[in-house]
């Protein structure tokens, strides 16, 4: 499978994790707030900024009943989901500037749009990749849209069926997107560990040909390292200056300290996958003298018994391995041999 090239940056097995910083409502209604967090993301070594384009309107209508009412949602029970997107929208006219300030920082900036005005919007913004949220996984128009554009595509799985992720997928591919990175998702705020299944993740990769990463709602960076043991290439997380301050997504947002662990915990994680091996690598071959090996623990004269007062399986290990420490009880030496001599077959008579 080839790397996906996002501007200069390449997202592969052979290359570090790609880890995004997800702003989402974290900016509380405040542009100083949001660029206080672009700068955190940046020092905190997160590779992406990553916000969500839509407005009230383009996601819901203005009603406070029924349906429309959230009951099932603890962290946002008691509101309408009209009110919601209205305290957690991120402005347009903020876009740019944000957007700006992460290049300047080092950061690929990029957004999840949520219809078709937001990808105009964007694609007028030159954005170099597009996100789909869990919600809108089944939106096949918006994802064609998203697709014709010919650029990267991540789409989160939260909630779908397998069928589901097919025709999500299918839709991109058709539309002209060939590089497409899936995020394994559980869309429950927070995620708990036991509801994760991110032994999913090699699963998704095996079944759509694509590039697999996570899209973590669980608190800690425990499963992120995980994922990447599994394979994920591209963890996302919800990322706030401080839980305290509060917002409608900050109780499963991740802290600046959490997510500088979380850049340095997942590249080591994948460091250390390799590949399969055994014996001595190159790095170990100076450890090997450090093995038990056979050694005479006492003085010895021509003639005498190897015996197991005599005769110790000890480090370092520059004897005979100790495999051959029954067979050797009972020979003789041919030779005066001194105590802490590595015994060798030309000594046995």
């Amino acid at each position: 499978m080839r790397d996906i090239a996002i501007n200069n940056r390449l997202i592969g097995s052979h290359r570090e994790p790609f880890i995004i910083a997800e702003m989402s409502g974290n900016h509380n209604q405040s542009l100083d707030r949001a660029m206080e967090i672009v700068e955190a993301a940046s020092q905190a070594g997160a590779h992406a900024l990553k916000i969500q384009t839509y407005t009230a309107d383009t996601m819901t209508l203005d009603i406070d009943a029924g349906e429309f009412h959230i009951e099932n949602m603890s962290l946002w029970n008691g509101i309408s989901l009209y009110n919601l997107y209205q305290q957690a929208y991120t402005p347009w006219e903020w876009h740019k500037p944000i957007f700006d300030r992460a290049r300047e920082l080092g950061m690929i900036p990029f957004s999840t749009p949520f219809d078709d005005t937001a990808v105009d919007f964007l694609e007028s913004l030159d954005v170099p990749c597009y996100k789909i949220a869990s919600f809108e996984n089944t939106c096949l128009p918006l994802i064609r849209r998203v697709a014709a554009t010919g650029k990267p595509l991540i789409i989160s799985t939260g909630m779908a069926s397998v069928s589901e992720l097919d025709e999500a997928v299918r839709t991109a591919r058709e539309a002209g997107c060939d590089e497409i990175i899936l995020l394994k998702c559980t869309s429950t705020y927070p995620a708990s560990p036991e509801n994760t299944n991110i032994l999913t993740i090699p699963h998704l990769r095996e079944l759509f040909d694509c590039e697999v990463g996570l899209s973590d709602h669980t608190m800690g960076i425990g499963v992120g390292v995980a994922a990447v043991a599994l394979g994920a290439t591209v963890i996302e997380k919800h990322f706030t200056l401080s839980r305290a301050d509060g917002g409608v997504d900050s109780a499963f947002s991740m802290e600046p300290e959490e997510m500088r662990q979380l850049v340095i915990e997942t590249e080591r994680a994948w460091q250390a996958l390799g590949h399969i091996s055994y014996g001595a690598t190159e790095k170990e071959t100076a450890s090997l003298q450090y093995r038990r090996s056979l050694y005479v623990a006492k003085d010895m004269k021509a003639g005498d018994v190897l015996t197991n007062e005599n005769l110790r399986a000890i480090r370092p290990g520059f004897g005979l391995p100790p495999k051959y420490y029954e067979v050797l009880l009972g020979k003789r030496v041919n030779k005066d041999i001194c105590k802490g001599t590595p015994l060798n077959w030309d000594m046995l008579g």
